[in-house]
C-alpha cells in the first residue's frame, strides 16, 4: 500500500514558491551582469570607458537602502501586532520607492544627454548601463505595486503575529533589489569612468 504524502503547511509552500521566484530573478540579473561585463570587455578596444556615471546614482542607492530598512522594520512591527506602525513603515518605503524611480529617471536622462553618449552611444557601455538600470527600475515598479497591496492589507488588519508571510516576502523582494542594484552599480563603476564627484 503506497504511503500518503502529507502536504506541507501553507506558509512553507508559499515561501518555497517565493524563494524559487527570487532565485530565478537573481539568476536572470546575474546573467545580465555577466553579459554586460563580456560586452564591456569585447568593446574595450573600440571605445574606452569614457562614460561617467551620474552622481544621483549614489543618492538613489541610499534611498534604496532606506526602503529596505523600512520594510524590515515593517516585518518586525507586524510580528508585534503593531498594525499602524507597520503600515506607516510600508507607506514610507513606498514614498521612498517613488523617489528612487524619479532619481533613476533623472539619471537616465543625464546619461542619454551626455556628450559621451551622443557621440558613441552604439559603441560604448553607456547604452548597456541605461538598459540594465531601466530593467532594474521595472522590477522596482513591481515592488511598488507589492508594497501598495501589502500596505493596504496591513492597514485593514489582514496581517498579525501569526499571518505575515506577504510582509516578509515584500521585504525579501526589496532586499533582493538592493543586492542586485549594488552588484549592477559595482559593475557600472568598474567598466566606466566612474562618478563625476
Amino acid at each position: 500500500m503506497p504511503q500518503r504524502l502529507e502536504s506541507q503547511p501553507l506558509d512553507r509552500r508559499q515561501w518555497q514558491g517565493a524563494a524559487l521566484f527570487l532565485v530565478s530573478l537573481f539568476v536572470f540579473f546575474v546573467s545580465s551582469i555577466i553579459l554586460y561585463f563580456l560586452y564591456a570587455y569585447w568593446r574595450r578596444d573600440v571605445v574606452g570607458p569614457g562614460t561617467t556615471l551620474p552622481t544621483i546614482f549614489l543618492f538613489s542607492t541610499l534611498g534604496l537602502l532606506g526602503i529596505s530598512g523600512l520594510v524590515h522594520r515593517a516585518t518586525v512591527l507586524v510580528r508585534k501586532d503593531r498594525r499602524m506602525g507597520s503600515s506607516l513603515a510600508i507607506g514610507g518605503a513606498t514614498l521612498l520607492a517613488f523617489g528612487f524611480l524619479v532619481a533613476q529617471g533623472y539619471a537616465m536622462w543625464q546619461l542619454l544627454e551626455s556628450d559621451e553618449m551622443r557621440s558613441s552611444f552604439s559603441q560604448g557601455v553607456g547604452a548597456m548601463v541605461v538598459v540594465l538600470a531601466v530593467l532594474h527600475a521595472l522590477h522596482v515598479v513591481g515592488g511598488i505595486i507589492a508594497l501598495g497591496v501589502v500596505g493596504a492589507r496591513c492597514l485593514i488588519g489582514r496581517y498579525d503575529h501569526e499571518r505575515h508571510g506577504a510582509v516578509d516576502f515584500a521585504a525579501a523582494y526589496w532586499h533582493f533589489l538592493d543586492v542586485v542594484w549594488l552588484l549592477m552599480l559595482g559593475a557600472f563603476w568598474i567598466t566606466t569612468a566612474g562618478f563625476d564627484l
